[in-house]
């Protein structure tokens, strides 16, 4: 089974994964899977309280996917954890139970084909400070939008899911649309028109929202990818 959820923020919003708010995690397994759709924000400082929540999270029965956010710490996301082939794509192994889907990649998961996006323009980066809470490499490089095309190309331009941080322009519009338009959300426009695929799951926004029945803007809720 897969599950879908919005940021975590750990450790701000990262209790929507416990026993009370999602009940269902009794009967699920290390094969079953809980992805957060971005500001995970468990690879932040290593400090005590965060050394906490991975270990909460490595307790659980699942096992946790995440896409990364604006509000990650890149150097130690990109630095400090070897990145290893996790169903068919490239993720970084945070432990045993943690994983980071990369920018870019289709993953096989439960007979689904899953395309990871991450990354977000920081809105509020002007009261933040580089490399102590906001760094440049939140938004795609020139490498990873090409390793995307060319992994795209590779399944025909055809997956079930997207799983993205924020969302293409015209649904930008519809959400949130006091937010900026941006290299990624037009990347994500352009790919929009041309990707055949079921449903497309973000966060980013704190808001849950289903537009068109197709585009899935989570934040406290928790869904079942069927």
């Amino acid at each position: 089974m897969m599950y879908i959820t919005g940021d975590t923020h750990i450790p701000i919003d990262i209790i929507k994964l416990g026993n009370k708010r999602f009940p269902t995690q009794k009967n699920l397994s290390a094969e079953d899977y809980v992805i957060i759709c971005g500001d995970f924000g468990g690879v932040w400082d290593n400090s005590n309280e965060e050394q906490y929540w991975l270990k909460w999270l490595k307790e659980k029965n699942f096992t946790t996917l995440f896409v990364d956010g604006n509000h990650e710490n890149y150097r130690m996301l990109n630095k400090e954890f070897p990145i290893i082939q996790f169903c068919g794509g490239n993720a970084h192994r945070i432990n045993e139970k943690l994983f980071h889907l990369m920018r870019g990649q289709v993953f096989h998961i439960n007979d689904k084909k899953i395309f990871t996006m991450g990354g977000a323009s920081s809105h509020d980066r002007e009261l933040r400070k580089e490399e102590k809470n906001w760094w440049p490499q939140e938004m795609p490089s020139p490498e990873e939008y090409q390793i995307a095309m060319n992994n795209l190309n590779t399944v025909d331009w055809e997956v079930d899911y997207i799983v993205t941080h924020c969302a293409p322009n015209s649904i930008q519009r519809q959400v949130k649309p006091e937010y900026e338009e941006n290299e990624l959300t037009c990347f994500f426009e352009s790919i929009n028109k041309m990707l055949n695929f079921k449903k497309w799951f973000f966060g980013h926004y704190h808001v849950d929202r289903i537009v068109d029945n197709r585009y899935f803007c989570l934040f406290e809720t928790m869904q079942e990818i069927v």
